[in-house]
């Protein structure tokens, strides 16, 4: 009896952790760029109560006995799924049509950050930066700079960046083409928040191309990514996860009913 007990306490702490999921996935349904993310559960131990045994010349054999202690939180899995693409306008309004990641870092070119989210910015010397001020890169881990006197200014789908001068002359932009990042295992990929994924030792080491070669996708100026967030499936799965955790709770009621009926037996 304290065994379904303790299963269903097992149950409702896996729900909330499915609800908690479900909760951020429907915050960020309009988050440039995120992708979201699923729950997995597992058994757990289960109690042997009889094994197994093989069959005689004069018997057939029998199968194993056992009692299932519960559930378990098997992965917490963040789905890399593309997103639908949303028109703007906008020339800094990027979006990656297939595989990869733009990077970001540092005025030196280190501490490597990638996204999905291609809202870009200039700032006041003309390079192009994220909504948090780090800099998108370009070849050799390179600021990418456009020159403040520009007349205008274009990104095309391979990534390189042009530019008009004061001169009418058309120029290519320093740190130009904007690079993309590729991972043997995009899942091993983990969220560093504000959009960002950092690498980890599951993800493997970053792979450096150009957009539409070495097996990443090209860009697709003028448009952004959106979140990868179905509500009509979030709510699904949160009336589940509701139903579900309400199936553990009576579990435990029912557990603590029939004790409480033999407590009652020595009245």
């Amino acid at each position: 009896m304290l065994r379904s007990m303790y299963s269903g306490i097992s149950g409702m702490k896996n729900f909330q952790v499915k609800l908690d999921v479900i909760g951020n996935n429907i915050a960020n349904v309009n988050t440039y760029g995120f992708k979201k993310s699923r729950t997995i559960f597992k058994d757990l131990v289960s109690q042997q109560i009889a094994g197994a045994s093989a069959p005689t010349a004069t018997r057939g054999g029998v199968n194993p006995k056992q009692v299932g202690l519960g559930a378990q939180l098997a992965a917490i899995d963040t789905v890399q799924t593309q997103g639908s693409l949303q028109t703007t306008g906008r020339t800094l309004d990027l979006a990656i049509s297939g595989d990869g990641y733009f990077v970001l870092g540092d005025a030196s070119g280190n501490n490597h950050l990638y996204t999905r989210a291609g809202n870009f910015y200039l700032d006041q010397q003309g390079y192009i930066v994220n909504a948090d001020g780090r800099y998108l890169l370009g070849s050799g881990n390179s600021r990418i700079q456009i020159p403040t006197n520009a007349q205008s200014f274009s990104i095309g789908a391979n990534g390189v960046v042009n530019y008009v001068d004061s001169t009418g002359t058309l120029q290519t932009a320093t740190g130009s083409p904007i690079q993309l990042a590729k991972f043997a295992n995009n899942d091993g990929l983990e969220k560093a928040g504000e959009n960002l994924f950092r690498s980890t030792s599951n993800s493997g080491t970053e792979t450096l191309t150009t957009p539409g070669s070495g097996g990443a996708g090209t860009l697709v100026p003028g448009t952004l990514e959106m979140s990868n967030v179905d509500l009509s499936e979030e709510f699904t799965e949160m009336i589940v996860a509701q139903r579900g955790f309400q199936a553990n709770t009576r579990i435990i009621t029912t557990s603590d009913e029939i004790l409480q009926e033999l407590v009652n037996l020595k009245k």
